[in-house]
């Protein structure tokens, strides 16, 4: 085989292979997000838990669960690397904190019939996270990003004004994760070793707490159902699963590609919250929901322009 026939046989593999790759991409982005969408069904399951329990086993057993992974993986190395950078640690503690906030919010509010509201926060969140880019971060926004916070704002106003007051449960949900994710961004790790130190910070009180509420014959461990036991168990796995196949996803896939999948996850939790569990959608409700889709789709699209300038721009900017 010549030198151009060996070339072309390259360029033709390579051809053929990306399609594979980004279909598979696609299929882990949506396994994720899917498997997030479904979580209230999973937590109104143990309902018959307090919700700081909830959440004392899900930090405890995702922590055994990733800790597991990174040992049969050979992965322990790199969360040891991990601890002795200590200005990454203080990150990784402060998103420890803001993710544990998080989970435990959006458990409380799926077993205590707020489901719709929890999805409106995931809805706010990217949103908000491109807010945190352009003020911390100093990223680069166009017009019709703009537009889209402009619209997004506006939804949260008319939902707040048909309530009464802000809709603090999808606020704080968006607010918290949001910073977790700039957190995250400040702290080069990957997801598996991420979620292991973050869990580490905070499993030690959970496994007090959980200790405690044993001892004392408070503790729902055991003493519920064998299936309901179990899904306490299964809490680390659930948690840890989506964020591996995210990963798998995410580093396969263009961002704005991922940014249109991730919203197959508040989408779900509305429809559950709407249909499964009767919860009041409004006229209202509605419009606030439409103004922030409206958002989010002008965000997405302006978005992928965007990125394909800079690589237009980058590509120009090389072959000349």
């Amino acid at each position: 085989m010549n030198i151009l026939e060996k070339r072309g046989s390259q360029l033709s593999d390579k051809h053929h292979k990306q399609p594979s790759q980004t279909l598979v991409g696609v299929w882990y982005a949506i396994a994720a997000f899917t498997l997030w969408g479904l979580l209230p069904l999973y937590w109104k399951a143990l309902k018959q838990v307090p919700a700081e329990e909830i959440l004392a086993h899900r930090i405890f057993w995702s922590f055994i669960f990733v800790i597991t992974i990174l040992l049969v993986r050979g992965r322990i190395a790199q969360l040891k690397n991990l601890l002795s950078r200590k200005s990454d640690l203080l990150k990784l503690f402060v998103g420890s904190l803001l993710l544990s906030g998080n989970w435990f919010t959006y458990i409380w509010a799926v077993n205590h019939d707020h489901v719709v509201e929890s999805s409106l926060g995931y809805y706010i969140n990217p949103l908000f996270s491109v807010f945190l880019g352009m003020v911390v971060l100093k990223e680069r926004l166009n017009s019709w990003q703009y537009l889209s916070l402009i619209l997004a704002s506006v939804g949260v106003i008319v939902i707040t004004l048909q309530y009464g007051r802000a809709p603090w449960i999808a606020l704080f949900l968006a607010f918290s994760f949001g910073l977790y994710g700039l957190a995250k961004k400040m702290v080069k790790v990957d997801a598996m070793t991420g979620i292991a130190l973050e869990t580490a910070f905070v499993t030690p009180i959970a496994f007090l707490y959980l200790f405690f509420k044993q001892i004392g014959g408070q503790g729902a461990f055991g003493t519920i159902s064998l299936l309901s036991t179990l899904l306490l168990i299964g809490a680390g796995i659930v948690t840890a699963t989506p964020l591996l196949w995210f990963a798998q996803g995410a580093k396969r896939l263009p961002l704005s590609m991922v940014g249109f999948i991730q919203f197959l996850a508040p989408t779900m939790m509305l429809l559950l919250g709407v249909f499964l569990y009767q919860e009041t959608f409004t006229k209202i409700h509605l419009i606030s929901f439409g103004l922030i889709w409206t958002a989010l789709i002008i965000y997405s699209v302006a978005n992928t322009e965007f990125i394909k300038k800079i690589h237009l721009k980058d590509y120009n900017k090389s072959n000349n």
